[in-house]
């Protein structure tokens, strides 16, 4: 499968501001494009261009390929209400994006790796897909055989300061739940998705 291999923070100098909230990110000190002609390539951008914008930062930091986005956006539009919410509802529903937002891994891409090489459950029972939908009250854990990955054991020694209020997780625990459905005020990723709708409404 397709996916970016580059510098991640590359991508958030060419889009403007970190899309994944480091407070390190080189983009918060130089937001231009890289490479010597970065800064006197930027121009004002056409309203296509600013949605292309806005749907890429969400796009890039779910670390998703286009038709991906395309059939996520698809599918909050069939569920009638607020396509834009319904659209982040279901990102961070994703079982790779819970495995983040729960301490088990340091980025959404080291968590869809622990999920592809089968170190997850989901209600006890194996879970190897990481665009899985999470619904409130099931249980995600790290398999018994994981345990002792050293990168799991430290991380797990404590959960995420700033754990989303639909996720719960107790300290030197290796499960946590999903205890309601993710909306716009409790998730952790602030996005413009008017754009992402004027994008693909197009």
């Amino acid at each position: 499968m397709a996916k970016y291999l580059g510098p991640k923070h590359k991508l958030c100098r060419r889009l403007g501001s970190c899309i994944w909230g480091d407070p390190t990110c080189p983009s918060i000190r130089r937001p231009f494009g890289a490479g010597q002609h970065g800064q006197n390539i930027r121009r004002k951008l056409s309203v296509y261009g600013a949605q292309l914008q806005d749907k890429q930062k969400i796009r890039m930091h779910y670390g998703l390929l286009e038709r991906q986005m395309r059939k996520t956006f698809k599918e909050a539009q069939r569920m009638g209400g607020v396509t834009g919410a319904n659209l982040l509802m279901l990102l961070e529903s994703r079982l790779d994006c819970v495995v983040y937002r729960l301490g088990f891994a340091p980025t959404i891409a080291a968590a869809r790796q622990l999920v592809n090489h089968g170190h997850i459950l989901v209600d006890g029972k194996k879970a190897d897909i990481p665009s899985m939908r999470v619904m409130p009250g099931m249980t995600v854990s790290i398999r018994e055989r994981s345990r002792k990955i050293p990168m799991i054991v430290e991380l797990a020694e404590h959960p995420p300061a700033a754990m989303p209020e639909y996720l719960q997780r107790e300290a030197k625990s290796f499960e946590g739940r999903m205890t309601a459905l993710p909306n716009a005020e409790t998730i952790p990723f602030k996005a413009d998705t008017a754009g992402v709708i004027g994008f693909y409404s197009r």
